[in-house]
């Protein structure tokens, strides 16, 4: 149960700062670094963010920003493959 507030939480983050800098970089504004949006990904955050590449239409087209996303999102899939299979700390149910 505190796995699922952890993710849920971690992903409210991550979409609330990647939509500040979609706005941001409409309005010429301060940036959030592509470090910091990376790290939040690294954290949990990737589910929404990289939905979020998508549905907002923002770095979409930076292939590099796109590139280390895809990897981390493979790496979190990976990790919750691996952790239900062989039941890591009963991720799953």
């Amino acid at each position: 149960m505190i796995l699922l507030i952890y993710f849920i939480t971690i992903n409210i983050i991550g979409s609330v700062l990647f939509i500040e800098d979609k706005i941001n970089a409409t309005k010429q504004r301060r940036r959030v670094r592509e470090s910091h949006l990376h790290a939040i990904e690294l954290l949990g955050g990737i589910f929404s963010m990289f939905l979020l590449v998508f549905i907002i239409r923002h770095k979409s087209k930076k292939k590099s920003y796109y590139f280390v996303s895809a990897f981390i999102l493979i790496i979190w899939l990976l990790l919750m493959y691996y952790g239900c299979k062989f039941n890591f700390h009963k991720m799953c149910m």
